[in-house]
């Protein structure tokens, strides 16, 4: 494992990521936009240290973690002005956590290539409780040494860590689960609604499709919050929206179509649209209730 280890981002995932790196002791430098964040972050975890610039950050570290919102963001901490390449030395590997797509990934590589610094795609799947237990998938791509070095770190975080090939795999296999994933929740969403304006018991439907064909996560993790209209974010819509928009360019991409993930794109752009874009992706329920004219449990 690198001896010196700096992460940016202290969001909602990120700040639960660098939580368990430091409690397995880690040496740690963080940094975030804002330096409020970053230092309680420091102050809540012992021998955690704050950088003022991705730069600085850089500079006293082996391994570069970051996970930030977009790909704007993961340009600018490591391309911009201030960011990691400003601080690139010898061995310096950037581990990119963020979810951005692909092309953004080998174009954001070129620019890190040319100062020596090599770099891993390496999305999570998973919402904030897993990310708080370590419990996360991780799926990389990248060269099979630096996805090596980068293992230890990653292990740390997730329970399941998958090198998926050459660089910006990672990215696409994470975009294909996330619009699975949503197309499910929509799909969900639908059927809830189905059976209550047939007037039957949702609580058995449940049941019965959890122990069927019709089983899934997202029938484990959103169906209560959906009925409950309980929207606390684990995975805000608007990251959900940005994640099936990348999916579906890949698609467009490879000349495939994908059905599904662009009817999700369509309920979550409804969704973002009614002002949900910062609540948890099971708030799409209220774009399918807004089409079908009927509230769950009115």
């Amino acid at each position: 494992m690198a001896d010196r280890v700096g992460f940016i981002g202290l969001g909602i995932m990120g700040s639960r990521m660098a939580a368990n790196l430091a409690r397995a002791g880690v040496p740690l430098t963080v940094h975030t936009r804002t330096r409020e964040k970053a230092e309680a972050f420091a102050a809540e975890h012992d021998g955690v240290a704050v950088a003022v610039s991705p730069a600085d950050l850089a500079s006293g570290s082996d391994v570069v973690l970051t996970m930030v919102v977009d790909a704007a963001q993961v340009e600018q901490v490591l391309l911009g002005a201030q960011g990691v390449v400003r601080g690139d030395h010898d061995g310096l590997l950037c581990v990119d956590l963020s979810t951005i797509g692909a092309r953004q990934v080998r174009r954001i590589a070129t620019g890190l290539s040319a100062r020596g610094v090599a770099l891993v795609d390496a999305p999570v799947t998973g919402s904030a409780p897993k990310a708080e237990d370590g419990s996360l998938t991780i799926v990389a791509g990248g060269q099979r040494a630096d996805f090596d070095r980068a293992r230890p770190l990653l292990e740390i975080m997730g329970d399941l860590v998958v090198h998926a090939g050459a660089l910006g795999h990672g990215q696409l296999l994470k975009l294909v689960n996330n619009a699975v994933a949503a197309a499910n929740a929509v799909t969900l969403a639908e059927a809830l609604l189905v059976a209550d304006a047939a007037g039957a018991d949702l609580d058995a439907l449940e049941q019965v499709m959890g122990a069927g064909s019709g089983a899934s996560a997202m029938l484990a993790l959103k169906a209560e919050s959906m009925r409950e209209h309980d929207f606390s974010t684990l995975f805000k819509a608007a990251h959900m929206l940005k994640d099936v928009a990348l999916c579906l360019d890949e698609a467009q991409s490879a000349g495939m179509p994908f059905e599904a993930a662009a009817h999700a794109r369509s309920i979550l752009t409804a969704t973002v649209g009614r002002g949900h874009g910062e609540s948890d992706f099971a708030a799409l329920v209220e774009a399918v209730e807004g089409l079908a004219g009927r509230r769950l449990g009115a």
